[in-house]
């Protein structure tokens, strides 16, 4: 068995992350597992490390485990250079934990321990992990398409994602375990003040108009912004992406029926959509942000989604929430 090899990202989330770290590495120790811990130290340092690690291991599967959050875990996704060799384990310390939450995994971290081991030694004695879809994303002047594990769009919830980037009142409530409570008052806040904008979408080749677009999300998860179901039927391993969009809704009353959005409710309310495709083209009529995991992308005016069928394996055995 090729040793562990895990990401840490010590200032995820709260100053919890240390702590499960700590109680990570005595688990680990107490069992008698061997494992390489790389910490990462910058912005984007845990993508480097990713394909650093990919490149090391000639050969077998590669045992890659992530301790942090959500953004952490993008980076990493961003890293790997061989799907079909990783396996990938998650150790949740952000203070969203979208993708953990999604896919039923607990946040307790001898448990989550005890099932990538227990999927490891599953997988040794001949048994199948289970694989999930991903998200990639490009767009016009992109270097390089984004991936992403829970959902990519435009518009609101993108805007949100890059002003709470930078706030300091994320990093105040995040130390009293209230960091949802941003994401909250951003929305209020952005929904006001934003331009709403035109988009042709395409979706798997058939193309519909929206007129005065609020936000397009494309899930490959359900939930995201803390556990938002803004698609409810989204399902991890189907081979599509779910774009839910919100447009031809005054702003006031948008802003009524978020509590519905929250509840997973929108199916019922002219104005939002959701449509499934492995390939969603958008085409907006001005420069509008684009985020991928919560990551800020840019601003652009040119996207296309892309589902990567069954491309991740997981070292769990996940039940979507």
């Amino acid at each position: 068995m090729n040793k562990i090899q895990i990401i840490v990202n010590n200032g995820a989330g709260t100053g919890s992350a240390v702590a499960v770290w700590k109680e990570t590495k005595e688990y680990l120790q107490e069992n008698k597992i061997s494992y390489n811990a790389y910490l990462t130290r910058y912005e984007k340092h845990a993508v480097k490390l990713a394909g650093q690690i990919c490149g090391k291991i000639p050969e077998g599967p590669i045992y890659l485990l992530v301790v942090g959050g959500d953004g952490t875990i993008n980076e990493v996704l961003n890293g790997i250079t061989d799907f079909d060799r990783v396996r990938l384990g998650v150790i949740p310390t952000g203070s969203g934990n979208d993708f953990a939450r999604n896919l039923g995994i607990l946040r307790n971290t001898r448990e989550d321990l005890r099932e990538i081991t227990a999927c490891i030694d599953q997988e040794q004695n001949g048994e199948k992990l289970q694989r999930i879809d991903l998200g990639k994303v490009s767009w016009e002047g992109c270097e390089k398409p984004r991936i992403f594990g829970i959902s990519a769009g435009a518009g609101l919830d993108a805007i949100v994602c890059k002003k709470a980037l930078h706030s300091k009142l994320k990093k105040i409530l995040n130390r009293f375990h209230l960091g949802k409570l941003t994401y909250l008052m951003l929305t209020v806040q952005t929904l006001f003040s934003m331009r709403t904008f035109q988009a042709n979408v395409t979706t798997d080749g058939e193309t519909e108009s929206y007129e005065n677009m609020i936000f397009a999300a494309a899930m490959n998860l359900r939930a995201e912004g803390g556990g938002v179901p803004m698609a409810p039927e989204s399902v991890p391993d189907d081979g599509k992406i779910s774009l839910s969009s919100a447009s031809g809704i005054p702003k006031w009353k948008t802003f009524f029926l978020l509590p519905l959005l929250a509840m997973g409710k929108q199916g019922r309310i002219r104005g939002f959509d959701v449509k499934d495709g492995s390939e969603i083209v958008m085409e907006l009529d001005q420069p509008v942000v684009l985020h991928a995991d919560g990551e800020y992308c840019g601003d652009v005016q040119h996207i296309c989604f892309h589902c990567m069928k069954n491309t991740l394996w997981l070292l769990h055995t996940c039940t979507e929430k």
